[in-house]
């Protein structure tokens, strides 16, 4: 078989981009007319850029919902029967929500129609004790309805502010729920920063919608109902009017809805090309630096803003267009109830208490419509945020898990092939057989497929072609919480969450005891420096409290391994960020520890390799050498060549 490699610097020209041919980023009839352009120049060119942008976010719109790559994006029924299933769960809450804030507005409505009957009182005369004594009784009256509207409103707001805790309360752990059953190969296929938007800007957009957002907006539209009810009851002939006028802008509410999920959705579309970008380059900030890629990073994020500021814009002018039909159409009908009013009560259909009680009831009705009217645009907001968390849910599983399980820890791979992207085998055809209890090396170039025969051992990945049984059952056909119990991956990639010690250590097992992770921490020699920490075990660490360096970090990630107390272990480069010296004392104590456990080690230190059973060199998605040490270097083949560059 040849290995032969073949010369990167033949076609590396080819993965370069010509920028100087590329298409900017804002086309050119997005950009405003020079000044000096006429009104009517500048009215027309502003709606043909509008008219641009809506197709824009229509066609970001339809990608979303089945992208090739990266993650889609929920249909609205979708969000309607997830925001149905937390309403249905809480049925009793809901009840009270609505009873409590229905009395208080109720209660609200009585008063201008004390007004009005005190009115209609004084215009008709009489004596001025009789008088007297109605604006007292009135009085009275007003002041019990007054105080009895403010503790209905203080229960109501206490209901509210308990229910739009609990809604969110479910809603984020649903959404935490749904991100860590992510399967891990779509995680790292698909973009970071789109993922990291998603459950940083849009999990709090979603949470004030949620919050604030459908509480406001129940309680706004009872108020609204009531008050249209209160109005018709007053006087039909005042109400109809007013109530057409407002009815008025339905044309253009409609409109909004149509359009708004669209541009905000299109709008977290570019915060993830924001983020994606800007993770890239700090990632990356070295190779940045070394290829003097500095300008092209920063024209790819201005080029992103730019990008976004033309999303802003379209819902910019959504929201303009609305709030200036809605501003018109609200307030048009104070002007309509008085020249109506005036003409009834000349002809004598309308008295002036009712004049009267129907301003106020116009004039009451504005606030809570103007409050809707905000309510609904958060809650498109926060339907377009909800829609993409929501997509990350519709990810299609990569397994799914049987009934059949393992009858012990052996553990076989069987032509094993796989391919990151479709036609590209990264694997070909491996097949391993792993003795219980033996140490197995795999060694090889960087990019041989090391890593991703290690990650088919563990479970992480299902195989294109072939399978990998433990104990006679697929590791694919087994729930994820007993999987990991049989095999475990520990990665040169590590992360310490925010907690103490021993809550970093007992993430794999919650009941261990503290002599187990004692234990633990002595088996990866980290048990002097958890010691002389301030608290010990429970010191604080992660992210804002106690630092770790990375081989401490790694050591911690070592010790969860060791207290999950899986029978077969993969190792990939899980000492890589360790010191040579460290790192041989650390694999001397876990090789005692280990003893009678599956290990499948991928590490370059051939070290790890001499100390192995047996070794299996693998060269271009193949193993074409397997056995120990001694035999390798005997058969003078790809490892030997290796180990004699090693030790030289």
């Amino acid at each position: 078989m040849s290995t032969a490699v073949s010369d990167p610097l033949a076609s590396s020209a080819d993965t370069w981009l010509d920028r100087s041919a590329r298409e900017p980023a804002i086309p050119a009839e997005l950009v405003p007319p020079p000044d000096g352009t006429s009104r009517r120049q500048r009215l027309s060119a502003l709606h043909r850029r509008h008219l641009l942008r809506e197709r824009r976010a229509r066609d970001t719109f339809a990608a979303s919902r089945n992208p090739d790559r990266g993650w889609p994006v929920a249909d609205n029924h979708v969000v309607l029967a997830f925001f149905r299933s937390l309403l249905r769960e809480r049925k009793g809450i809901t009840f009270w929500l609505i009873a409590l804030n229905a009395l208080a507005a109720g209660t609200a409505l009585v008063v201008p129609r004390l007004l009005g009957n005190l009115v209609n009182r004084t215009a008709a005369g009489g004596s001025d004790a009789a008088q007297l004594s109605s604006l007292n009784t009135l009085a009275i009256v007003i002041v019990v309805v007054v105080c009895t509207q403010a503790v209905l409103t203080f229960l109501a707001q206490s209901v509210s502010t308990i229910f739009g805790q609990d809604l969110l309360s479910s809603a984020r752990e649903y959404i935490v729920t749904t991100v860590l059953k992510l399967p891990l190969g779509r995680v790292e296929g698909a973009s970071t920063g789109d993922l990291v938007t998603r459950v940083t800007r849009d999990v709090g957009t979603m949470s004030r919608s949620v919050q604030f957002g459908v509480p406001q907006a129940i309680i706004s539209g009872l108020t609204v109902v009531l008050s249209v009810v209160a109005m018709m009851l007053n006087s039909v002939l005042l109400a109809v009017p007013s109530l057409l006028l407002i009815g008025s802008s339905a044309f253009q509410v409609r409109r909004y809805l149509q359009r708004a999920p669209k541009g905000y959705i299109t709008e977290g579309s570019t915060y993830s090309r924001i983020n994606t970008t800007l993770t890239e380059t700090v990632e990356g900030a070295r190779t940045v630096e070394a290829l003097a890629l500095t300008d092209l990073r920063v024209l790819a994020g201005d080029d992103d803003i730019a990008v976004s500021a033309q999303a802003e814009r379209y819902t910019m002018t959504l929201r303009n267009l609305l709030f200036t039909v809605i501003d018109v159409a609200f307030n048009t009908p104070r002007v309509i109830t008085v020249l109506v009013g005036g003409y009834g009560y000349h002809q004598g259909w309308v008295s002036l208490g009712q004049i009267t009680t129907a301003l106020l009831y116009v004039e009451s009705l504005s606030g809570p419509l103007d409050r809707l009217v905000g309510e609904m645009d958060r809650l498109q907001v926060g339907v377009a945020s909800t829609s993409r968390l929501l997509g990350i849910a519709e990810v299609p599983e990569d397994r799914v898990a049987g009934e059949e399980r393992p009858d012990g820890p052996h553990l076989v791979g069987e032509d094993l092939r796989f391919a990151y992207r479709e036609g590209h085998d990264v694997l070909h055809g491996v097949s391993l057989d792993l003795e219980v209890g033996e140490r197995l090396a795999i060694v090889g170039p960087s990019g041989s497929g090391k890593s991703t025969l290690g990650r088919l051992l563990s479970g992480i990945n299902g195989p294109r072609t072939g399978s990998v049984k433990v104990g006679g059952v697929d590791l694919v056909a087994l729930p994820l919480e007993q999987l990991r119990t049989e095999v475990a991956l520990v990665t040169q990639e590590h992360h310490v969450f925010v907690g103490t010690v021993r809550d970093n250590i007992v993430l794999a097992r919650e009941d261990s005891s503290d002599d187990a992770v004692w234990d633990a921490l002595s088996a990866v020699g980290s048990r002097d420096w958890v010691e002389r920490l301030p608290t010990g075990l429970d010191t604080m660490i992660g992210s804002g409290n106690q630092s770790l360096t990375p081989a401490q970090a790694q050591q911690i990630a070592l010790a969860r391994l060791i207290i999950a107390d899986p029978h077969t272990l993969v190792l990939d480069e899980a000492t890589s960020l360790i010191d040579p010296r460290t790192a041989r004392t650390l694999e001397g104590s876990m090789s005692v520890l280990l003893d009678g456990r599956t290990v499948v080690a991928i590490a370059h230190r051939l070290h790890t390799a001499h100390d192995a059973d047996r070794i299996a060199v693998v060269i271009d998605g193949e193993v074409v050498e397997l056995g120990s040490h001694h035999e390798l270097v005997a058969q003078d083949g790809e490892y030997a060549a290796l180990w004699r560059a090693w030790t030289s």
